[in-house]
């Protein structure tokens, strides 16, 4: 017969790729007291990682040996089992919109959750909490002018929406302007004026 941890091991081999491993999610192969046990083994044996306090995941595999899962498809799954927007911060952003050739030093995303940070081996992921507005149209390209034009500041609003706004499709332009409603002024003031122009 095989050990609980094995069991957990042959249940974690059968999900796909950065699927979250709690406790509670493995009652039918154990007590809880001897789930945890083994999952606090399995992770100091190297078998699963510990992202974050009561969720795990099995390391990907890969042609060099066992790594990271993706941390892209982590936090989509992450972001389902918590009931939480995840989305990067708007330093990542702006480098994406090419308003900044600054590049992040570290993993950061804002969250509608709390702060926290999750382990992927050697890189840590800062999930910092964000008001509503910054958290708007999550995973496009118009959430992507939001952030980046809250981490610029109010200062460069005017400049950068001048050189942003030519980029974007006429649904981003719709996605932005639903947006207005929940902004800053600072932000939703020369954001009207540029897109009553558009």
């Amino acid at each position: 017969m095989l050990s609980l941890p094995q069991r957990i091991m042959e249940y974690a081999e059968r999900l796909p790729e950065a699927t979250p491993l709690c406790p509670a999610g493995l009652l039918h192969l154990g007590k809880r007291a001897a789930v945890d046990q083994a999952l606090s083994r399995l992770a100091r044996s190297g078998k699963l990682m510990r992202i974050c306090y009561g969720v795990y995941m099995r390391p990907a595999e890969t042609r060099f040996g066992r790594c990271a899962p993706s941390i892209g498809k982590a936090l989509q799954a992450l972001s389902s089992l918590w009931g939480e927007i995840f989305v990067p911060c708007g330093g990542s952003a702006a480098n994406r919109l090419g308003l900044t050739t600054q590049n992040p030093l570290r993993e950061v995303y804002l969250t509608s959750g709390h702060d926290r940070q999750l382990h992927f081996g050697g890189i840590t992921v800062e999930l910092r909490h964000a008001p509503r507005w910054q958290l708007a149209a999550p995973h496009r390209k118009a959430g992507d002018v939001i952030r980046a034009l809250a981490w610029l500041g109010p200062r460069e609003v005017d400049e950068r929406l001048e050189a942003v706004l030519p980029m974007l499709s006429v649904e981003d332009l719709e996605e932005l302007s639903a947006a207005r409603a929940i902004l800053p002024i600072w932000m939703a003031e020369p954001l009207s004026a540029r897109i009553a122009h558009a």
